[in-house]
């Protein structure tokens, strides 16, 4: 099977890991995001993923806590979220490794680029917790800066909708969807797909982002085929 990228970055919100649920985990939707994932590893791709963890927890959006404390327990979600996705692996016979901002030793492995790369040379798929590991950073952040210190070739961020539109097409139903963008527009448009910083550091460090709706279970290995099926953020 002819792919056109090699090693990936998959950023998955945690909203999508609770499916239909207001919040927590949908297994259900666990297990089939795994065999997706197990797919794409199979036709020949290197695959790193960082998951979200807003179906726990939003720091940004916890009252009058302090953001730092607010930042740190969303980021905490985040771990559990990839125990949840390992789990899901080991159950397909899918060799997965849990890397962690911060230290985790009884369920990851202390977060370092060299050791990164070395199991995804191994064909194990990696799976990045606890964001950046600081707070007022978001995990799109996390994924573009881990994407540029693995050398990934894109940012494939599964999302809810089918790509990047100029306002909400949930409440404005004339909503324009975008075939093509640059990270310049994102920011100029302050259009809601991806924060400054992770805009930015795609922009800075030429690396494109492809913005699709993970619902469909062949959207994934249609999109590493070179399809766009949703938006493609280029520098």
């Amino acid at each position: 099977m002819n792919i056109m990228y090699k090693r990936v970055l998959l950023k998955i919100s945690g909203e999508a890991l609770a499916g239909e649920k207001p919040c927590g985990i949908d297994f259900k939707v666990v297990e089939n995001t795994a065999k997706t994932i197990k797919e794409c590893a199979e036709a020949g791709a290197q695959i790193a993923v960082v998951v979200g963890g807003g179906n726990f927890w939003r720091g940004k959006t916890s009252g009058s806590m302090n953001r730092v404390k607010a930042d740190h327990m969303g980021m905490m979600a985040t771990v559990m979220n990839a125990i949840a996705l390992e789990d899901a692996f080991s159950q397909l016979g899918v060799n997965a490794k849990i890397m962690t901002a911060v230290p985790f030793p009884q369920v990851s492995e202390h977060y370092s680029p060299a050791r990164a790369i070395h199991h995804l040379k191994k064909d194990r798929i990696v799976i990045f917790g606890y964001g950046t590991g600081n707070a007022f950073f978001s995990t799109d952040t996390a994924a573009s800066l881990r994407a540029a210190e693995i050398q990934a070739d894109a940012i494939f961020k599964a999302t809810n909708t089918d790509g990047i539109y100029d306002s909400d097409p949930k409440t404005n139903p004339n909503a324009k969807k975008y075939t093509e963008v640059t990270f310049d527009e994102i920011l100029s448009k302050n259009l809601k797909v991806m924060d400054s910083s992770a805009a930015s550091m795609c922009r800075d460090n030429k690396i494109p982002v492809m913005v699709f709706n993970l619902g469909k279970s062949d959207n994934l290995l249609k999109t590493l085929q070179g399809e766009n099926l949703g938006t493609i953020a280029k520098p």
